[in-house]
């Protein structure tokens, strides 16, 4: 059976879906078919981070309703084998979604990945608790701001009370020398948010010249942060990969 995990944050600007999509595009790099939805109605930014601004056309609402089956719903990535993707409604999510048909499209996205990575809305409102109604697991997205990381911790404990006891930390758009200059480091912010850590994401211009030329970061020329979220990918997979040994380039 697939693992279905829920990509969050506890506020705008932590780079979530940039994150979404580096680690469901890493997991396909490593041959993991892997799904891709955009749970975030009112943005639906997810297929820039992918490259497939252009081949996307049916939404997970058209799985749900029963218009489409989940296979031919879901738009597979020109650029990488194994990499499909489900955006959301463009009128938004129903508050009146019917919730066996979502865990239904749950059940056979389960049957048909490995990997299934659910890019929730910034906050913890309607769409994180519906995105993690479904969720085996929770990846929690941060910066080491102290509002990043404090709406961190509270999007953790949201998750736990949904019921998803499986967390991990992404430590992201890292910048050493600003750690430093606080006298804090990478072990005082998981304390704070009070999550496994997972990835240590290093900032990286490379990100935003990606997302202006319609590239997956993992196929961008230069992938300085590419190769963390691989590690982080490896290590969702169950690779024993060191933590503060990622490799650097």
């Amino acid at each position: 059976m697939g693992k279905v995990i829920a990509i969050a944050s506890g506020k705008g600007g932590t780079g979530k879906t940039t994150a979404a999509a580096a680690l469901s595009s890493c997991l396909a790099v490593l041959e993991h078919k892997t799904l891709c939805i955009d749970f975030d109605a009112e943005l639906r930014n997810l297929d820039i981070s992918l490259g497939m601004t252009d081949f996307t056309v049916m939404d997970f609402m058209d799985v749900i309703s029963g218009r489409m089956d989940l296979l031919s719903a879901c738009s597979e990535s020109p650029l990488i084998p194994n990499l499909y993707f489900l955006t959301a409604p463009p009128d938004g999510i129903p508050d009146n979604v019917d919730k066996p048909e979502l865990k239904a499209m749950f059940d056979d996205i389960r049957n048909e990945f490995e990997y299934c990575i659910i890019d929730c809305p910034a906050g913890i409102g309607s769409g994180f608790n519906l995105a993690h109604s479904n969720a085996d697991m929770s990846i929690i997205v941060s910066t080491d701001d102290p509002a990043s990381m404090r709406n961190a911790n509270r999007a953790a404990s949201a998750a736990r009370d949904i019921g998803v006891t499986n967390l991990r930390l992404i430590i992201n758009r890292v910048k050493p020398r600003n750690l430093k200059r606080v006298k804090t480091n990478v072990d005082d912010i998981i304390d704070t948010v009070g999550v496994q850590l997972i990835g240590l994401i290093p900032e990286d211009r490379n990100v935003f010249l990606a997302l202006h030329e319609n590239t997956p970061l993992v196929l961008y020329r230069k992938r300085r942060s590419a190769y963390h979220f691989l590690d982080a990918a490896r290590r969702l997979a169950g690779d024993d990969i060191p933590l503060y040994q990622s490799r650097r380039r």
